[in-house]
């Protein structure tokens, strides 16, 4: 496809997006699948920006850095990812920071994006900090800054487009190594950019195409943002028009700032569309999925899962021990869908035929946590056993046999759940995902294994079901991808890391860990073990 930008592509690379699912995603790396989209867009954008400074209106250089959907689906949500914007001011604004007795500067900026579809707009605001820097002895002065940005969805069919608008660059004087942040101190600077009438195609970024729209945009957007209208308003002014385009509008779900820009991981953060609840808690987690007939196994990167915990109840009654259970409930949270992010893997099929697969794994229902605490009365010691159910659809984007593409269609998945030997089958039947995890608590220690707050190592076994609906053009490719992959036996083990209780979060401090970041995210990514 296509796609308009305002600068030249940079050549494809491989990256790896890290991103990975709850107690139960673990088994994405099965096989292979793409989002919808068949690659992401990677555009550089280079624009020229005159800034406000002390000194004076001065020209300055802007490079925007961003992989965007080659294409989405009319009310899906997707974010731009690897989104890095470089600032190159001039040798004047050294000068205004060194007359503060600045050695170094922390830098924070804000990109005003504006987002139309038709004639509708929006704007999303790009947020980006950095780490300090030392000032030069000369010449310019070159910033660097990463973040999160805001997801959008399309409200119906037609091209989404992304210009460039108005920037802003908080700039807090101090050392190289202990600047303060950007919004501290009376030395601290906004500086206030705006774009010039000649830069190219007057700031558009990129162009998503939605629904059933085509390749893209024909001609940059208007000079707000906007995309010409293909045709008049329905009605004139005075007639509801302007409350109708709100409802057309682009939706931008903005994120808070204070996102970890240096994490390699997807957001993990509740939203407009997801709220929490005093009882709400977010965790990531990792591990590896082995799939038994490929004789390998797949690494399931950080993924993010929302979870609603539940109130502990009386258990049955013990002579040693007080018990308690709790049920617990969650989703896998990515781009406002229930699944995992995609994900790679490549094994080697009957011992000798490379493949490599992208995959997601879909939840058909929600994931189930039920928890038993067994508190010993003689010295208090706590045991908990949790298992994790979780119904699971292995759906197959992308694929390819000994460098060959195949094209297994839009509906190539698993008939079924993934399955495990549930321990309770009478009170819990049905295809789904069961993890298990056991933890120990001493009074006065740290807990050991899994406990749901504190996260921990959870394992388990799955059997892979058929594949149904691959292939396209008459090409049936179920008996391939069931042959090679199905069956049972394929040992699971993910780790989940320390959730954040979004009611009462812990902030990391010279006495705490840390639990949460300062936008609600979970403050820890665990690492996957074998």
């Amino acid at each position: 496809m296509r796609v308009q930008r305002a600068a030249a592509p940079r050549p494809s690379r491989a990256r790896t997006r890290t991103t990975s699912i709850a107690a139960f995603v673990v088994l994405a790396a099965l096989i292979p699948t793409t989002a919808s989209a068949t690659g992401p867009q990677e555009i550089e954008a280079e624009l020229p920006y005159v800034c406000t400074l002390p000194s004076g209106r001065l020209p300055a250089t802007v490079r925007i850095s961003a992989d965007f959907p080659e294409r989405a689906e009319a009310g899906e949500a997707f974010s731009p990812t690897g989104v890095t914007t470089t600032v190159e001011l001039p040798a004047e604004a050294v000068a205004d920071l060194t007359a503060h007795e600045a050695s170094g500067v922390r830098a924070a900026t804000r990109l005003a994006v504006g987002v139309a579809q038709n004639a509708a707009t929006a704007t999303a605001t790009w947020r980006g900090s950095a780490e300090p820097v030392a000032l030069p002895a000369s010449g310019p002065l070159t910033l660097t800054t990463k973040g999160d940005v805001p997801s959008v969805a399309g409200r119906g069919d037609g091209a989404l487009t992304f210009t460039a608008g108005d920037l802003a660059i908080d700039l807090a004087p101090g050392t190289a190594d202990t600047a303060d942040t950007a919004t501290a101190g009376p030395g601290s600077l906004t500086v206030d950019c705006s774009l010039t009438e000649d830069a190219t195609d007057q700031g558009l970024l990129a162009t998503v195409p939605v629904g059933t729209d085509g390749p893209g945009a024909s001609g940059p957007p208007s000079p707000s943002g906007s995309a010409e209208a293909s045709g008049p308003p329905e009605d004139g002014p005075g007639d509801g028009t302007e409350e109708r385009q709100g409802d057309r509008s682009p939706k931008v779900l903005e994120n808070s700032p204070g996102t970890a820009a240096d994490r390699d991981v997807p957001p993990c953060r509740y939203d407009e569309q997801h709220p929490p609840t005093d009882v709400s808690l977010n965790a990531y987690v990792t591990g590896y999925a082995n799939v038994k007939k490929m004789k390998g196994a797949a690494y399931l990167p950080p993924s993010c899962v929302l979870i609603e915990q539940g109130l502990p109840e009386m258990g049955p009654p013990d002579p040693e021990y007080l018990i308690f259970d709790t049920v617990s409930y969650a989703n896998l949270h990515y781009r406002e869908r229930k699944q995992t992010p995609p994900f790679d893997a490549t094994f080697l099929s009957f011992d000798f035929a490379p493949v490599k697969a992208t995959m997601v794994l879909e939840q058909t229902g929600t994931m189930r946590i039920d928890s038993r605490m067994r508190m010993r009365l003689s010295d208090f010691t706590t045991i908990t056993d949790t298992y994790v159910r979780a119904p699971l659809v292995l759906h197959v984007l992308d694929l390819e046999v000994n460098g060959t593409p195949l094209d297994v269609g839009p509906g190539c998945r698993t008939e079924t759940s993934l399955t495990s030997a549930d321990p309770d089958p009478a009170n819990f039947p049905g295809d789904h995902l069961v993890l298990y995890g056991r933890g120990e608590q001493i009074i006065g220690l740290p807990a050991t294994g899994y406990l749901l707050l504190s996260g921990g190592v959870l394992s388990g076994e799955a059997a892979i079901p058929a594949f149904t609906g691959c292939g396209t053009d008459g090409e049936d490719l179920d008996r391939l991808l069931t042959a090679s992959v199905s069956g049972p036996g394929n040992h699971i083990k993910q780790v989940q890391g320390q959730t954040c209780a979004i009611a009462a979060p812990v902030f990391p401090s010279p006495t705490n860990e840390g639990q949460c970041t300062e936008d609600l995210q979970p403050y820890e990514v665990p690492v996957a073990e074998r």
